[in-house]
């Protein structure tokens, strides 16, 4: 019998990470494949895996950002989904609009802000000024770390970025144009194993973001062919197996925004009546057949 893991962040407030792990369990039962979840706080993970379990499963699906934990499954010969590279690659946000650069993907014309440190000098207002005669104002301002929107920020004058600026003094950032078509809208893209397997268009009245996190609300969408194809594109330019691809609205065309590794599947189920996990599911029994 095929049998899975599926761990989530035991660390963060609230149930709706469970219940991401949950939607996989209901979408396993019918397939007969066996599922156990566990945060990633489970304190036999502290000690080395041979140790704490009897035996791994073939398969763990992480719907959490601890690379290191995946990687210690991948070292043990467990399939994870995604890779721990993979997750450190989407869980930062300079080095994925690298490897969007790389793959010629459509992007916000991007800025990346010097590596700096707790104690480092602040850039100076004429690199700002560098900065926002090139992208122009407002523009959007993005912490390298960050889940739901939460470290992203509209920034509308110079002083504004002055002050921002100054308060991210020793984190990993960037620059970028400001898509004012896309204000407030964007489209959600669940890719698995190079396939759209669902999507959404995602509005918000009272925010820059789109996140329904942040109030948003969705719906469902028809993708055209474009969104549909630069979603895999983006998917494919970070190695991921399993995609969350927000896509902009650009006014010559769809530009990609971010790839989550550890996208939420439970908003696009209640929105669409897709459950990702199922696609996820067959991905999997097909690499390990």
């Amino acid at each position: 019998m095929l049998t899975s893991w599926i761990i989530y962040n035991g660390t963060l407030p609230g149930t709706k990470f469970e219940r991401q792990a949950n939607l996989i369990t209901q979408a396993a039962e019918p397939l007969g494949i066996q599922t156990e979840t566990f945060r990633n706080d489970d304190v036999r993970f502290l000690l080395p895996l041979d140790e704490s379990f009897d035996a791994l499963p073939h398969a763990v699906f992480f719907f959490d950002k601890d690379a290191a934990l995946a990687e210690r499954f991948e070292a043990s010969g467990c399939l994870t989904m995604n890779r721990s590279d993979v997750i450190r690659l989407c869980d930062d946000k300079v080095a994925q609009t690298l490897a969007f650069q790389r793959a010629n993907l459509p992007i916000p014309e991007t800025i990346i802000a010097p590596k700096s440190f707790p104690k480092s000098v602040t850039l100076s207002d004429e690199a700002l000024r560098v900065v926002t005669e090139r992208l122009g104002l407002p523009l959007i301002v993005k912490e390298a770390h960050g889940s739901f929107g939460m470290t992203v920020y509209f920034i509308e004058t110079f002083e504004a970025l002055r002050r921002k600026v100054d308060a991210l003094v020793g984190r990993d950032f960037l620059f970028q144009r400001y898509v004012k078509e896309s204000h407030g809208r964007d489209v959600r893209v669940n890719v698995v194993g190079g396939r759209v397997v669902a999507a959404m268009k995602r509005t918000s009245d009272c925010d820059f973001r789109a996140n329904v996190t942040n109030g948003g609300r969705a719906e469902v969408v028809v993708l055209t062919e474009e969104e549909r194809t630069l979603a895999i594109r983006a998917a494919d330019a970070v190695g991921a197996t399993f995609a969350g691809v927000d896509l902009l609205y650009g006014a010559s065309g769809p530009l990609v925004c971010e790839v989550n590794a550890a996208a939420h599947i439970e908003n696009i189920y209640k929105t669409t009546g897709i459950n990702v996990a199922r696609p996820m599911l067959d991905y999997v029994r097909e690499v390990l057949r």
